[in-house]
């Protein structure tokens, strides 16, 4: 089954093709089934490729998904044109009383403030607390991912002396999770943050578990059972192109930065990258809306019950 999209969203003509299966409202309609409800909570500037490389992702599965982009209510984008984010994303304000069966919630470029620091810091604890009675499973990235776990459990951040950037081999600690089906024990992730989690002050909770992690770049993978939540640290949805084009981009504005490790061939910026993460991001992504569909309620009225 494939996705659901409004036909004018951009996302809907990259994945078409692409080859991913995407359907239209009027072609969804006609299909007597629930698709999943998933959310997407866009915090990065870049709006449209971050939720295409989403979409990319979650609709790749073989169940209908219905996705809703979502903003937060007073903040408004500098980096996205205001036309589209009127047309596709409702603020949170006007989806509080709405159900999920999924949500997103992507980083945030904010990973140098205080949480508290953060201008919609109050509404996104908000978010927080509603995914407890009305999201059945939530997925955490990035920033995202740290700012729930300091919310749930006050699991610190640590900024880093350099930015871990680049492709970093990962281990899988817990291949019997079902989110980890099919992972391979070595895996290559994209990673591009000023900041970490510590494995010992993960610890620390009772019920945190990780369940892929670096010896280089520290926890990655971390189910939260309790609140139905995972949350990865690092980039599986980046595109080919995605460490290349932040790199470009300070190289072009004079900022100190190094060249991704492990991501160029040769260490050399001038040749082309290769994707070696993308079967895993399938994977990862696959397995998460499949322990949805295995354990969401069949009315979505029940969420959260």
């Amino acid at each position: 089954m494939p996705i659901k999209l409004p036909e004018t969203l951009p996302a809907f003509d990259v994945l078409t093709r692409e080859g991913v299966m995407v359907m239209s409202d009027t072609a969804a309609a006609r299909q007597d089934i629930r698709p999943l409800r998933i959310g997407l909570l866009n915090l990065m500037p870049k709006k449209i490729q971050t939720e295409t490389q989403f979409a990319r992702l979650i609709g790749a599965t073989p169940l209908q998904i219905e996705l809703s982009l979502i903003r937060m209510t007073e903040h408004e984008t500098k980096n996205t044109a205001a036309e589209h984010m009127a047309e596709f994303y409702r603020p949170f304000s006007e989806v509080k009383s709405e159900r999920f069966d999924g949500l997103i919630i992507t980083g945030a470029p904010v990973e140098h403030l205080d949480y508290s620091d953060v201008t919609y810091w109050d509404e996104l604890t908000e978010v927080f607390d509603w995914t407890q009675t009305h999201v059945h499973q939530t997925f955490g990235v990035c920033w995202g991912g740290m700012a729930m776990l300091w919310h749930f459990h006050g699991v610190p951040k640590h900024m880093l002396t350099a930015k871990a950037f680049g492709c970093f081999r990962h281990r899988t600690l817990v291949p019997t999770s079902p989110y980890l089906r099919g992972f391979s024990d070595d895996v290559l992730i994209p990673v591009s943050r000023w900041t970490e989690l510590r494995q010992s002050d993960i610890d620390k909770v009772t019920g945190l578990r990780t369940l892929i992690a670096s010896d280089e770049v520290g926890p990655c993978l971390i189910e939260d059972p309790a609140h139905r939540a995972l949350m990865i640290l690092n980039h599986f949805e980046y595109d080919s192109t995605t460490l290349k084009e932040e790199y470009d981009r300070d190289v072009k504005a004079g900022k100190a930065i190094d060249v991704p490790l492990n991501y160029y061939p040769e260490n050399d910026p001038a040749k082309l990258p290769l994707n070696r993460w993308r079967s895993h991001a399938h994977l990862l992504y696959g397995s998460w809306i499949n322990q949805i569909y295995q354990t969401t309620p069949y009315d979505i009225a029940r969420i959260g019950q």
